[in-house]
């Protein structure tokens, strides 16, 4: 409605007399307003630039250096070796002391920007060093404190959200003897004799034949690129797939466990999504804090937040493509099969959380229909890629369909009105928690949009939850997001006693503008189709999600274990006894110490792990037990910092695989490699904003994190987040059709406890 009110900003007729101008001086004021604000932005923008541009140093800093410059030439003294005089002979316009006060202040401008670049160049080796991350608690060596304060040093100026992303070094290309020592050392546990034998003549052969003529390739690339990995990433194992994104790719996140803000659905909503968009407020104006190691002054790149908000994934025949918008001052909205663009700025101003609940309301107060087609149009996105691709550009390139998609994919996001009641309370907690996770994985597979960046969903009784396409960034920039959003939703924002937002309404506020769709019947056959597909998908998937309370990770780090190499360990354990041997394990591992880094596998089967599992199950004595247990618990430490910094297996080897496709060459090893199955694929969900919440006095306010589809047909997906000291929530996925998966709540959880006891 918003262009509505522009359009008629003006309105003129031409009588006998001569033209009529009449001016709506309420709508001119909502135009120069929102200019004001697009102004803004723009010199918000450049202001942050020129500050990123300077960093380590600050913009002020030019100004000690000129003064310096000028001081000493006072002193009668040439600090620029003649360079000044020289510069002085370019300009005859000005008087001599002109001349020299131009020179001096061009030298000086030279040299500030000679001495950015020396700094930055020294805060990128000091970041290249990553020896500290393998160095024993409490056994630090003189180097790495010499590099802790030069590292805090370098860091004292405050910097902004992507100050560091040109001083962050390139992901390093491992050498091919490493990468595939460590491979056969990955796969040593899982293989026979015979089969670890013929997989190692294989992987000689790969080295001595075609792997250095590959990875003569990928060094050049790596020269080239901005990280070698992430682009071909982002294309082969997201966008070029075809097969449908719900549950396969996306990923979803839960609410709080045990409170509910607010019963009220429109409020809640209101509350959220005024959350969401002080959220990207912060990401635009580069406010939030870089993302840093835990417990460190080490940032992580923040490539990822960029294309956060106003980001849609489209689809194509070959190849999705991810688009992205500068701006988007309105959010589409689902309920009961109709879509609403809901404009959530006016005049510039973003609504208040009332005003957003006030909007809200009206739609789950519309008692119009769907239009015929329109209720399950989101199953496109649920389906097969290339049909959804085929009919995109068919049916959704012009006209009337072309704006209300138009009007999707350039939301901010996209909210979903649940007509449901979620979450755990009820008769059957356990069941209802499972029921959660499915909602939010897969809905009815036509009511998230799953191309949007992401998607929030609001039940009937004020739960929330969000769905993330994964192409775009993955889950801890996600989690990130979340986190700021419950609780800026629960301890910031609030609500009435009678649990409405705070806030005044403006009562002239447009109403939300339903989208307007021509679906011929063809369309409704592809969608009818797509639906098919998906929802035999989403009835394949079983989801368990259980909390641990038993105790969490402060009675492990008594134990001088690593709570992450416990949790693994333990997982191995329960997939040994549910399966009854071991198998090729995932574990995610970010490698955001690197510029426009994603992730790398940890392969967290190790020798050192199964010796340990094999001895517990034997009965073996405690103390070897014990002993066995820390050794594997180093083993997956030191695997996971070397996924880190840059020493992983997995995706240098699927770059080598790129490369050869790109030849046109084949290789048996790599072949192998890349088509074994993850049957245990894990990820940990961590808490990076531990400030926000205050669990002393606010307990019941913890995060159940979020989870994902299994990997593998007859595999597990599982993801877990650490909460406080002493709790653990676990999401456990598998498929029904497969008769030797069962995510219940024994056999994922009893190897921690057997463990324990065994401490």
């Amino acid at each position: 409605m918003a262009e509505a009110h522009q359009a008629v900003a003006f309105q003129f007729t031409i009588t006998p007399e001569g033209i009529d101008l009449q001016l709506s001086y309420q709508a001119l004021n909502l135009i120069y307003r929102s200019g004001v604000r697009s102004w803004k932005k723009r010199v918000s923008r450049m202001r942050n630039r020129v500050i990123k541009g300077v960093f380590p140093a600050s913009p002020s800093s030019w100004l000690f250096v000129a003064i310096g410059i000028l001081a000493t030439m006072y002193m009668q003294s040439d600090p620029s070796m003649g360079l000044i005089s020289k510069i002085q002979h370019l300009h005859v316009s000005l008087s001599d002391q002109g001349q020299t006060m131009l020179s001096a202040l061009v030298f000086s401008t030279l040299l500030w920007l000679s001495l950015i670049l020396a700094l930055r160049f020294c805060l990128k080796l000091l970041l290249s060093y990553h020896q500290w991350m393998f160095e024993q608690h409490g056994r630090i060596s003189n180097t790495t404190k010499i590099w802790v304060t030069l590292v805090r040093l370098f860091s004292s100026q405050k910097p902004l959200l992507y100050s560091y992303q040109t001083s962050l070094p390139h992901l390093p290309v491992p050498a091919i003897k490493d990468t595939l020592s460590r491979y056969l050392e990955s796969v040593r546990p899982l293989l026979e004799d015979t089969q670890y034998k013929r997989m190692t003549d294989l992987a000689n052969q790969f080295e001595s034949n075609l792997g250095n003529r590959l990875q003569r390739y990928l060094k050049l690339k790596a020269l080239w690129a901005t990280n070698y990995v992430s682009d071909w990433w982002e294309e082969y194992i997201y966008l070029r797939s075809r097969g449908p994104i719900m549950v396969n790719s996306n990923y979803y996140g839960m609410d709080f466990l045990y409170v509910t803000p607010t019963p009220v659905q429109a409020a809640r909503a209101g509350n959220t999504v005024t959350a969401l968009l002080l959220y990207r407020r912060k990401v635009n104006r580069e406010e939030l804090k870089p993302s840093r190691v835990p417990g460190t002054d080490i940032p992580l790149c923040a490539a990822q937040c960029e294309r956060m908000f106003n980001t849609t994934r489209t689809p194509g025949v070959e190849t999705d493509v991810l688009q992205h918008w500068q701006d988007s001052e309105f959010v589409a909205v689902y309920h009961r099969g109709r879509y609403f663009k809901l404009w959530v700025y006016r005049a510039g101003r973003l609504l208040s959380p009332r005003e957003i609940e006030h909007q809200m309301q009206k739609i789950l107060d519309d008692p119009s229909p769907p239009l015929p087609g329109e209720e399950k149009l989101g199953a496109l996105t649920s389906g097969d890629r290339i049909p959804w691709a085929q009919t995109r550009k068919q049916y959704f390139s012009s006209g009337v369909n072309k704006r209300s998609l138009d009007a999707i994919e350039r939301s901010a996001f996209f909210v979903t009105l649940d007509t449901e009641d979620q979450g755990m309370e009820g008769d059957d907690p356990v069941g209802n928690l499972d029921r959660y996770a499915k909602s939010l994985l897969h809905g009815k597979c036509y009511d998230r949009w799953f191309d949007k960046s992401f998607s929030i969903v609001i039940y009937k009784n004020g739960k929330s939850g969000l769905n993330a396409e994964h192409s775009w960034a993955d889950a801890p920039t996600v989690a990130h997001l979340w986190e700021y959003t419950l609780a800026t939703d629960a301890f910031q924002l609030g609500y009435t006693e009678d649990g409405h937002c705070r806030g005044e309404v403006d009562r002239s506020l447009p109403h939300p503008q339903r989208l307007v769709w021509d679906i011929p019947s063809e369309v409704q056959t592809q969608v009818s189709s797509s639906l098919a597909v998906a929802q035999t998908l989403a009835d394949d998937v079983d989801c368990h999600v259980f909390p641990f309370r038993e105790f969490g990770k402060g009675r492990i780090k008594k134990c001088r274990i690593s709570p992450d190499a416990f949790i693994q360990i333990s997982l191995q354990l329960a997939y040994f006894r549910d399966r009854g041997g071991f198998c090729l394990t995932y574990e995610a591992s970010m490698t955001r110490l690197f510029r426009e880094g994603r992730t790398e596998t940890v392969r967290s089967c190790s020798n050192e792990s199964c010796a340990f599992i094999r001895a517990l199950e034997d009965g073996e004595a405690e103390d070897q037990c014990r002993q066995l247990l820390r050794r594997a618990s180093e083993k997956h430490q030191n695997l996971y910092r070397m996924a880190m910094t840059g020493a992983g297996i997995d995706r240098h080897l699927f770059c080598l695989y790129v490369v050869s496709k790109y030849l046109g060459v084949e290789s048996a090893f790599l072949k192998e490699v890349l088509s074994e199955p993850w049957r245990l694929s894990t990820s940990q969900t961590p808490v990076q904003q531990m400030e926000l919440f205050d669990l002393k006095n606010h307990p019941d306010f913890v995060s159940l994190g979020g989870g994902f589809g299994p990997v593998a047909d007859d595999g597990y997906g599982v993801s877990y987040i650490i909460v406080g000291e002493d709790m653990i929530n676990f999401h456990v996925s598998s498929k029904h059709s497969c008769t030797d998966t069962v995510t219940v709540f024994p056999k994922s959880i009893l190897c921690v406890c057997k463990i324990k006891k065994n401490m």
